[in-house]
C-alpha cells in the first residue's frame, strides 16, 4: 500500500515537473522570436520583443542601393527610425511567427518606422530614378511592334527587343523596399509590345477606318478624287492620332500643278490682231503651296471629310503672295480682263471681259540702253494717284518724278503712267528715245487706262 501512495506521489511530481517545463518552454517559445527571422533586414533572432526593439532603434540603415547584386548607388546612413511607439508592430509581429517548435525557416519583416527619415523618398528615390533613366541613354531601346497602313495594306512590324531598364517597374520594386536597410533591386528590361498586343489591335483599327475614306479636292473647276489607299503611302495611328507620310500626297499635288497652276508658266496668246503668240510666264498666276495643300488634304483625311476646296492653298509672288487669276479657267488661265501690251507695235490694249473697252499707243523701256520692258505675264500689283516715282535709268542714276496715275506690274517697279515731259510718241521711240522700263502713256490717255485696271489683273507683254 506505501508503495502504491510513493508512486502516485512520483508520478504527480513528474507531471508538475513536465507542466512546469512546458509551461516556461511555451512561454518562452510566445515571447521569443525564432532563430532566423528578420525585421527590415534586421535579426531579431531569439530576441523577445522588448530586445528586438531595443536592437532595431541602435540600428543604422545604409541606404545603399544594389542593381542586379552590384552597387548602384551608395547612400548616406541614416537611423532606423525605430521608437518605443513602435512596440505594438513588434509584439504582433512576434506573435504572427510563433511555433510550437522551433524553426530555422527564415522569415523576413518589413515595418514602417514610426519616425522613419525622409531621406529615401526625397533624395535617394530620385538620385536612383535619374541614375536609371542615364543609362538607358546609352542601352539599346526596344521597339514596339507596329501596325501601318502601306500603299493600301494594313501590316504590322515586327517587334525588337532592347536592353534599356524599365524605370517605372524597377521603382515600383524600390518603393516596396523602402524600409530595409539595403535595398536590392532587379533590373527588369523594358519589353516590347507584341503584335498580339491590345495596343496594335487598336492601330489595325483605326488603319481600316483610315484605309476607306477618300478626300474630293476641288481646284478651280476641277475634282480630284483622292482615295487613301491610292494616295497615302504610309500612314499610322500613334498616341491617338493618326501621322501620314506626306510622300504620296505630295506627288499628287506636283501632279495638280503641272497639270493646271499657271504659276511661271508660259502661255499661248491671241494678240489684238489674232496672232497666236507665246509669252513668259512671269509673276502672274497662281500655284498649289505644296505645305499647305499636303496639310489641307492630310487634315481631310484624319477627320474624315470628304470634300475640300484648293483655294486656300494657293500662293504667288511679287506683291500679292496669295496669288493671282485662280479664278480664271479661260484663254489659258489668263481669262478675259487684261492688259495687252505689244513692244514692236507700241500699243496697249485693255479688256473687260473678253470685249476691246480702250487703247492707246505707248513707249516701252529703251531698246538702245538694255532698258527694254520686260516681256512676260505680270499683273497689276497696285495703283497710286498721284505719285511718286523713283529710281534710276541710264543716264539718270537718281531720279524722282511726279505723275498723276501710276499703275506697277513687275518687281523690278516698272508700271504703266502718264510723262508730261515727253514729246516723242513716235512708234519707234523706244529704240532710242524710250523708258527706263515703264509704259509711259500719253497724259490725255492715262486716266482712262488707270481706270481701267484693277488689281490683281494681268498684264501681257509681248
Amino acid at each position: 500500500m506505501v508503495k502504491i501512495k510513493y508512486k502516485v506521489i512520483i508520478t504527480a511530481f513528474l507531471a508538475v515537473i513536465l507542466a512546469a517545463a512546458a509551461g516556461g518552454y511555451t512561454y518562452y517559445r510566445m515571447t521569443h522570436f525564432n532563430e532566423n527571422v528578420e525585421i527590415n533586414d534586421i535579426s531579431v533572432g531569439k530576441m523577445n520583443a522588448d530586445e528586438a526593439l531595443a536592437h532595431l532603434k541602435k540600428q543604422n540603415i545604409n541606404n545603399n542601393v544594389y542593381l542586379d547584386g552590384k552597387l548602384l548607388f551608395r547612400g548616406k546612413e541614416t537611423a532606423s527610425g525605430f521608437t518605443t511607439d513602435d512596440s505594438v508592430k513588434i509584439r504582433s509581429l512576434l506573435k504572427k511567427q510563433w511555433t510550437w517548435l522551433p524553426t530555422k525557416k527564415a522569415i523576413s519583416y518589413q515595418v514602417v518606422p514610426s519616425n522613419m527619415s525622409t531621406y529615401r523618398k526625397k533624395i535617394l528615390q530620385p538620385t536612383v530614378k535619374n541614375l536609371l533613366e542615364k543609362k538607358n541613354q546609352t542601352l539599346k531601346k526596344a521597339v514596339d511592334a507596329q501596325a501601318a497602313l502601306e500603299d493600301g495594306k494594313i501590316v504590322v512590324s515586327e517587334p525588337q527587343k532592347g536592353k534599356q531598364y524599365n524605370v517605372k517597374t524597377i521603382m515600383r520594386n524600390f518603393s516596396r523596399q523602402s524600409d530595409l536597410s539595403k535595398i536590392n533591386l532587379k533590373g527588369t528590361i523594358e519589353q516590347p509590345l507584341t503584335a498580339s498586343s491590345k495596343k496594335v489591335a487598336t492601330e489595325k483599327s483605326k488603319l481600316a477606318i483610315l484605309a476607306k475614306r477618300s478626300v474630293s479636292y476641288k481646284v478651280q473647276q476641277t475634282n480630284y478624287n483622292l482615295a487613301a489607299k491610292d494616295v497615302l503611302s504610309k500612314a499610322t495611328y500613334k498616341n491617338g492620332r493618326y501621322q501620314i507620310d506626306q510622300t504620296g500626297i505630295i506627288k499628287e499635288v506636283e501632279q495638280i500643278n503641272q497639270k493646271q497652276a499657271t504659276l511661271k508658266k508660259d502661255i499661248n496668246f491671241k494678240n489684238h490682231d489674232g496672232e497666236q503668240v507665246t509669252v513668259p510666264g512671269g509673276t502672274y498666276g497662281w500655284a498649289l503651296k505644296p505645305e499647305d495643300a499636303v496639310k489641307s488634304i492630310s487634315t481631310a483625311f484624319i477627320k474624315g471629310e470628304e470634300q475640300i476646296d484648293a483655294s486656300k492653298d494657293i500662293y504667288g509672288v511679287g506683291y500679292l503672295t496669295y496669288g493671282t487669276g485662280y479664278e480664271n479657267t479661260a484663254n489659258d488661265g489668263l481669262g478675259t480682263t487684261y492688259a495687252e501690251v505689244s513692244l514692236s507695235k507700241q500699243r496697249a490694249w485693255f479688256y473687260k471681259d473678253g470685249k476691246e473697252v480702250y487703247s492707246t499707243e505707248v513707249v516701252t523701256g529703251k531698246h538702245s540702253t538694255n532698258e527694254d520692258t520686260p516681256k512676260g505675264v505680270w499683273y497689276v500689283m497696285y495703283k497710286e494717284s498721284p505719285s511718286t516715282l523713283k529710281g534710276s535709268e541710264a543716264g539718270n542714276s537718281n531720279y524722282s518724278v511726279k505723275v498723276n496715275y501710276w499703275a506697277q506690274f513687275t518687281n523690278s517697279g516698272c508700271g504703266f503712267h502718264d510723262a508730261s515731259w515727253r514729246t516723242d510718241w513716235s512708234s519707234t521711240a523706244y529704240l532710242n528715245n524710250g523708258s527706263g522700263g515703264c509704259v509711259n502713256t500719253p497724259s490725255d490717255h492715262m486716266k482712262n487706262v488707270y481706270d481701267n485696271l484693277a488689281q490683281s489683273e494681268a498684264v501681257v507683254v509681248y
